[in-house]
């Protein structure tokens, strides 16, 4: 029998249980009832939490690039922190924007959709203020963007898109391009209403005024990389390209090292009694006949073969040729 099939002895226990009163149909029905949980099916859940924590994980490290970014380019202290991660729908994501706000659609990469970033007012403002030569300050009253602002902010947004690459390299290789700019998000109907969304928003400091950044990442754009939104993928990349950088640093390092290179000009061997009676102008013969290659050695280890010759004043050889391990260590 199933498991879910009550035993003879189960089922007379609640007959005789609603015949005492001690349990009504209607409290039975309420607890099975209460076992299941309410789906909406209008905001389906597509993210897994797991995904979730590494979107925000990702996207922490990207408020910090963008803080440094726009600190060094405007010459003014920013900061920048990511303030929530939410799964949302596109419609929602779209009627929570204020009027009017500049709403950049990107492609992501080659082979993925594209996604959007709204920037407001109170972030656009102070920073068309600075460029301009301002203290980056605020209108008095919020004013539609005029199109020489739209047209700087396109620039600065591409520089902000750009950072993500860095952001997503341990993911996925991203080429962010800005394909559209708006200032009413409702007009905006590139996506189904239905769609849901990863909503990622982050708070912005410019000097004393307050803004928001908000990045919309639509399921469709994300879905042939979301099995790689887990932590476990996430670092085995990072740590593979922890390995390389480290590896790199020391090559690097390892390149300044100096080593003893040395060529033999010709080997030869003598009995003792020539040697004690060698004098200034003795000829000695060498092994090697004319023209044939030197060994040369780095660190007393044979590695090259090479011709001599001379560069300007000083003597000098050319490699011609690498010896195998097996070849040194029989001798050359």
């Amino acid at each position: 029998m199933g498991k879910d099939v009550l035993t003879q002895s189960e089922i007379d226990s609640l007959i005789s249980a609603l015949s005492s009163g001690g349990i009504t149909a209607e409290e039975k029905e309420e607890e099975e009832l209460s076992e299941y949980r309410t789906y909406d099916f209008r905001r389906p859940s597509k993210f897994s939490k797991e995904q979730i924590r590494t979107l925000q994980f990702l996207h922490e490290n990207y408020a910090r690039s963008l803080a440094s970014f726009l600190s060094a380019y405007l010459r003014v202290p920013v900061q920048i922190q990511l303030a929530s991660v939410s799964q949302v729908t596109y419609e929602e994501f779209v009627f929570s924007l204020p009027v009017p706000t500049l709403v950049t659609v990107f492609k992501m990469g080659d082979d993925m959709g594209s996604s959007l970033l709204e920037t407001n007012s109170s972030f656009v403002f102070p920073i068309i203020d600075i460029i301009f030569g301002g203290t980056g300050q605020v209108p008095k009253y919020i004013r539609e963007f005029t199109d020489i602002e739209i047209s700087v902010m396109k620039q600065i947004n591409s520089h902000l898109l750009d950072n993500l690459r860095y952001s997503w390299e341990d993911v996925v290789t991203l080429n962010p391009r800005v394909e559209a700019m708006d200032v009413n998000p409702q007009f905006n109907q590139m996506f189904a209403s239905t769609e849901t969304v990863i909503l990622l928003t982050f708070t912005t400091h410019i000097k004393e005024n307050e803004g928001l950044i908000n990045l919309c990442f639509p399921y469709i754009t994300l879905e042939k990389i979301i099995p790689r939104l887990t932590s476990q993928y996430w670092f085995k990349q990072a740590t593979r390209q922890s390995s390389q950088f480290y590896e790199k640093a020391v090559l690097e390092q390892v390149g300044e090292i100096e080593v003893e290179l040395s060529a033999i000009l010709g080997r030869t061997t003598v009995t003792l009694d020539d040697f004690l009676h060698f004098r200034e102008g003795d000829i000695i013969q060498f092994s090697q006949s004319e023209g044939e290659d030197l060994d040369i050695l780095v660190e007393n280890q044979l590695l090259f073969k090479g011709q001599p010759g001379a560069v300007g004043q000083h003597l000098a050889i050319q490699i011609t040729d690498w010896v195998r391990k097996e070849e040194a260590e029989s001798g050359g």
